[in-house]
């Protein structure tokens, strides 16, 4: 009971954090998709961040241009960075921005250091790219840019950081947040919790009583008597499933349930949570992926990524049940 007091309160204070970041800087939902290392690269080069926008750049540079910001962390299983879903018009399209910064972030210790970079320009990774990608076959189209790349087709040296969080403008923000983070794992035993969307399963598994597991787990938490669970939790009545393989999908039906969670990222809080059993949900996924190949096939398009979702109109014919609803919603 006193546990959970104090985690109620450590996220009543990340909520008037966020508020107040969105008030100074204009970007909402910061902990979500790992924008807290966005604001650990932008804090440590000077750069603005930039309001996320489908297809938009990071941030602003000291001089105006626009930033691309791709990072790995050092527990990552992928020292590499990732360019998912590229074309001809989106490697063009780099062009436009002043620079990439290739970024390496060290979270093997309490706190996370933004510690070493490449900067590139933009003109040159796109040229890298146009060729690179040329032999890329996977329907996906992604590819994978390391240091040795960087380096040796780029031309481009290693940049190295020796302090963090000094007078930049989002510092204030970074070492508050960094510090009840770093108190919320201690409590919940739960590391990485800004990682993905690890920050929402933790909220849900508050309500559920579960315990979330590492991102190497496989599997996103485990009850106490050792069943595993999948979560998605999403801020409306729609959730993502993505590449979807036999592999993932194996992966599913070992699963005691799926969990469907609704979230309210502004206030921080669960609205809902539904539970499914994994047969129907992936029999279900499997459908409604066959289904979008064959309306891709008729209108002449490729597939280029194997997802899907369930929405609300899906609970029904997955079996899913209400187990959790917050008493503020009534009977929404």
């Amino acid at each position: 009971m006193i546990k959970n007091e104090i985690l109620k309160g450590l996220i009543s204070q990340l909520k008037d954090i966020q508020s107040d970041f969105f008030k100074n800087h204009g970007s909402s939902d910061i902990f979500s998709n790992s924008k807290i290392y966005e604001i650990l690269i932008a804090n440590e080069l000077g750069h603005s961040l930039l309001p996320k926008l489908s297809g938009g750049r990071d941030a602003k540079d000291c001089d105006g241009g626009e930033v691309e910001y791709k990072h790995f962390k050092e527990t990552s299983s992928n020292h590499t960075w990732t360019f998912n879903d590229f074309t001809d018009s989106t490697i063009e399209k780099l062009r436009l921005a002043s620079c990439v910064v290739f970024a390496h972030i060290d979270d093997t210790k309490e706190i996370p250091y933004f510690d070493w970079y490449y900067l590139v320009p933009s003109g040159k990774v796109s040229d890298y790219l146009a060729v690179a990608t040329l032999k890329i076959q996977n329907h996906r189209k992604m590819i994978n840019v390391g240091c040795f790349q960087i380096e040796n087709n780029m031309g481009i040296k290693k940049s190295l950081l020796k302090e963090n969080f000094k007078n930049g403008r989002y510092s204030n923000f970074l070492l508050k947040i960094l510090e009840i983070i770093r108190e919320i794992e201690k409590i919940t035993g739960i590391k990485q919790i800004l990682t993905s969307n690890k920050f929402w399963e933790m909220l849900v598994s508050l309500k559920t009583g579960h315990q979330i597991q590492s991102e190497q787990a496989g599997h996103d938490a485990e009850d106490e008597q050792g069943n595993m669970y999948e979560y998605k939790v999403s801020k409306n009545s729609s959730w993502n499933f993505q590449d979807i393989s036999d592999n993932v999908l194996n992966k599913y039906l070992k699963d005691k349930e799926i969990i469907l969670a609704i979230v309210d990222k502004k206030e921080m809080k669960v609205l809902k949570i539904y539970s499914a059993p994994p047969k129907i949900v992936v029999k279900t996924l499997i459908r409604k992926l066959e289904e979008k190949k064959k309306k891709f096939e008729l209108e002449g398009k490729i597939l280029r990524r194997l997802q899907v979702s369930l929405t609300a109109g899906d609970l029904p014919t997955v079996k899913a049940k209400l187990i959790y609803a917050d008493t503020a919603l009534g009977n929404k």
